[in-house]
This record gives C-alpha cells, sequence and structure tokens, in this order.
C-alpha cells in the first residue's frame, strides 16, 4: 500500500469520529463541514469574515496577475501598454455584480502596469465596495533600501488611486538573491531579513497601518521554509502582528508538494501553523498555473465519471475554498468565462465531503506519477539573460506530458507519430533561439523561482530529451 493512499486511511479514520487535537486531523474536519459565513443556497457568494477587521470577503479572490491583453496587431495605449483596459473594466464590473470583492495585484504583475490597470478600473465604483491587496515586490537588491521600498508603496498608492491599502503583502518571503556587492547568491531567509527586517521596512509599515494607511498587514510565502518560521515568530514574540497570510494550496500540494520538490513544503503542514495562530489564510495557484485544469485523459475520465456536470477546474476550487481558515481563493482570470465559471463555482461553495477528500488525494497520487515539471508558468525566472522562454518551454514539455506524446522508445509503433508531435510543437511554441539548448546554466532564474525547481537542471534534462529524438527516426 502506497504511502499516500495510508495518509488518506488515516485522515479518514480522524474524521470518522476519533479526532484529537492533530493539526492534519483539525483541517480534514474543517474541510468537510459548510462555510458557516456561507451567504446562503441560492447562487449569492460565499462570504468569509475576517475576524481582524470583521471584513466580509468574498472566498473568489480576482488575481490581477494575468489581466487581458488588446488582439494582436493592436495599437499601443500610452498608459496600458497592450492590456485591453475596456475587457479589463467589463471583467471587474461583472466582478463586483456577482459578489466578488477582493482584488489581488503587484508593482510587478503584466509588465509593471497590472497596479494601474487595476486602479483604472476599481476606481469607478465606491470605495467601500471592494478590497485591494497589494504587494511589497522589492525583488531587486536595488530597492532593498528602506527609502526604495517606501517609494514602492507610495508608487502603488498612486497607481491605484486609492489613499489606503486594505491588504499589503510582504512579497514572496522565502525567495532568494544576490548580495548588492558581492554578487554572492543568498538564502531566502537572509533575503528576507534584508528586504524586510534589517531596514526597518516592516517597522514603518506597521506605522503606516497605525497611520491607516494599510488596513491588513501580512505576507505571502515561496521558498526557503526558515523565512516562514521566522516570521511566525516574530509574530509569536509580538513583535509583529500578520492579519492573513498567503500560501500556495491545491489539491496537488496538499500532500505532494515536497514529494515534487523536495525544497517544498506541503501544504497541508503550512494551513496548519497558520490555523494554530488563527491566521487567516489567503490561497494563491488553486490551479497550480493551470496543471490541475489541463489534466491527461486518464484522469479527466476519472474527475467527469465522480461528477460528469462539474468541470475539471471546479474540483481543484472547490477544495481549496473548503477550509475554514481560508479567506479568499485567488484566482488570475484572463477570460471572462473563467471568470463567470469560477463565480458559478463559489456561489455557493459546496465544501468537498470525506469521501470527495480521498478521492482528491486518489486524483493526486495520478498527477504525481506523472513527473511533470511543476512550473505555474508565474513568469518570476524572466527575463531571462540569454533569451530563453523559460515558461514556455516547460508549458510544451508537460502538454505533451499529458497528451502521450513523450515517446520513450523508438521500438514503440506510436513513436514517429509521438516523436514528430513532440518535436514540431516545440518548434512552433518556442523559436529555436529560445529553447533550451541555449541555457548555460547561469542560475539567476532559479532562486526566483516560487516552485523551487532546479531550472537549469530541468532544462538541460529536457534539452538532453530534445536531442535524443531528434537523433532517432530521421526526417519529421
Amino acid at each position: 500500500m502506497s504511502k499516500a493512499i495510508n495518509r488518506r486511511n488515516f485522515l479518514k479514520y480522524m474524521a470518522g469520529g476519533a479526532v484529537s487535537a492533530a493539526p492534519a486531523a483539525s483541517l480534514l474536519v474543517a474541510s468537510c463541514k459548510p462555510a458557516s459565513s456561507a451567504e446562503g443556497q441560492n447562487g449569492t457568494m460565499t462570504m468569509r469574515t475576517n475576524h481582524n477587521t470583521g471584513d466580509r470577503v468574498s472566498l473568489l479572490g480576482y488575481g490581477m496577475m494575468r489581466l487581458p491583453m488588446l488582439p494582436e496587431g493592436s495599437k499601443e495605449d500610452p498608459q496600458t501598454g497592450l492590456f485591453d483596459q475596456e475587457m479589463i473594466n467589463r471583467q471587474v464590473d461583472y466582478a463586483l455584480e456577482h459578489g466578488v470583492n477582493y482584488f489581488d495585484t503587484s508593482p510587478v504583475y503584466c509588465r509593471g502596469l497590472s497596479e494601474r490597470c487595476t486602479g483604472i478600473a476599481l476606481k469607478r465604483h465606491p470605495r467601500d465596495k471592494y478590497f485591494i491587496a497589494t504587494k511589497l515586490s522589492n525583488f531587486d537588491n536595488s530597492t532593498w533600501p528602506l527609502d526604495e521600498s517606501k517609494k514602492m508603496f507610495e508608487n502603488s498608492l498612486k497607481e491605484l488611486q486609492t489613499d489606503y491599502i486594505d491588504y499589503l503583502l510582504l512579497h514572496s518571503t522565502g525567495g532568494g538573491g544576490r548580495d548588492p556587492e558581492t554578487g554572492e547568491e543568498l538564502s531566502g531567509l537572509e533575503v528576507c531579513k534584508r528586504r524586510f527586517i534589517d531596514n526597518g521596512l516592516t517597522d514603518w509599515l506597521v506605522e503606516q497601518k497605525t497611520a491607516g494607511r494599510i488596513r491588513n498587514l501580512g505576507f505571502s510565502w515561496h521558498g526557503d521554509y526558515r523565512a516562514f518560521e521566522l516570521l511566525l515568530q516574530l509574530h509569536d514574540e509580538g513583535r509583529y502582528h500578520w492579519d492573513f497570510c498567503q500560501i500556495e494550496l491545491n489539491y496537488l500540494d496538499w500532500f505532494y508538494a515536497n514529494e515534487i520538490n523536495s525544497r517544498n513544503v506541503d501544504a497541508v503542514k503550512l494551513y496548519g501553523e497558520l490555523e494554530k495562530r488563527n491566521i487567516p489564510a489567503v490561497i494563491m495557484e488553486p490551479l497550480l498555473g493551470g496543471r490541475l485544469a489541463n489534466v491527461n485523459e486518464e484522469v479527466a475520465a476519472e474527475l467527469k465519471q465522480r461528477d460528469p456536470e462539474a468541470t475539471i477546474a471546479s474540483w481543484a476550487f472547490r477544495f481549496a475554498g473548503s477550509p475554514e481558515g481560508v479567506l479568499t481563493v485567488l484566482s488570475g482570470m484572463t477570460f471572462m468565462e473563467h471568470l463567470q465559471e469560477n463565480v458559478a463555482t463559489y456561489s455557493p461553495l459546496r465544501p468537498v465531503s470525506a469521501e470527495e477528500h480521498d478521492f482528491l488525494m486518489h486524483i493526486a497520487e495520478l498527477i504525481f506519477g506523472q513527473q511533470e515539471v511543476p512550473c505555474t508558468a508565474c513568469q518570476y525566472c524572466m527575463p531571462c539573460p540569454y533569451g530563453l522562454d523559460i515558461p514556455a518551454i516547460f508549458a510544451h514539455y508537460n502538454k505533451c506530458i499529458r497528451e502521450g506524446n513523450t515517446p520513450q522508445s523508438s521500438g514503440s509503433p506510436t513513436f514517429r507519430k509521438q516523436r514528430r508531435a513532440f518535436l514540431v510543437g516545440y518548434d512552433r511554441s518556442v523559436p529555436r533561439l529560445r529553447q533550451a539548448s541555449h541555457c548555460i546554466g547561469c542560475n539567476q532564474c532559479a532562486p526566483h523561482c516560487p516552485q523551487q525547481i532546479e531550472i537549469p537542471r530541468e532544462l538541460q534534462r529536457i534539452d538532453a530529451y530534445v536531442e535524443q529524438l531528434r537523433r532517432e527516426g530521421g526526417a519529421l
């Protein structure tokens, strides 16, 4: 019996009545009972209450990271570039009309234009009808000094056309970086200290909260778990009070994040630490960058057999929203149909049952066995100094795995067809000069990866596979 199945049986037993104080048990119990803050059963958005402020927050949060673009060939707008502000406005209007009131952005999203586009769209509505979340995204070491980080915060207020931020996050607190003087690679813990603690930035942000310019102060975490532990320690000691925390949570990462990459941490552990402290959780990557919406045929067939009316994505969104300590679940909704589907899933939420939880752990086990590169296309690794399109390389490789187009033996009767699909698709998806063969292993990308992917190693593995396919089988 596999370890994953043992875990499922353990949780099922604990949920069946013999419930102790064990965090894993309490999490499943919470995820299996209806949310106490649901607004009813007539198509109304499920709301959650932030106990720190009393905010009634929509369980679906609008992630403004992947905004709609203008059609190809359109003239660039001098204010919003190639982003389709008219469509952004329409989607924000629809979201607000259907109960979505949490909008999450950052100074670095959408080529640095997300805050501006978000501010334009939201300014058209009464300020008390929505909550703005943005971040101190001082990734570049030139922005680590206190005065430079202060400028970033002030510019966020200007771009968002507001006098205060409802939810301000220290952004990606476990991410690595380089020493600005020596160029030495630094751990996520050390970078966290330099970006937010040692420079006095968080103390200054607390002052801004006291002054009413920030209503809730929290942090998002990826990467070095020691940074997560440090910030929680500071919370426990009373130096800072975190009003919320943003973590990655989905049914694959619940138990498999650490097995996919030993430097990652399972979501059940992250959520458990927040639950113990009564810190509301904001959820990112409920679909793992679309990976849990674009599953292979075997997985899709099982999901459809279980519930023919449910979309593939809705299973992941229901799982992410079920724990009661979750304040909101973020989704980057580029298209109106994505927004409409997600609104329907949470209007109201139907929490996963104990049996559905076990079923999704089985699905996670199937997906884990595919060994895809766990890339979410967040673009934090870009731009590559040597011109590689890293997310596109990983996206094509993963797509071919899901579609069964990664042939392993030239003796297979389907080898030629699969080989052609992989290589032709690769050249169409990624221009030759931006393919994995041009990676020199400089490793400038890896410290910024929220998924802790050893990017150069994965690129070299994919390049070796591509070269093997090109040598075998002759012409395409």
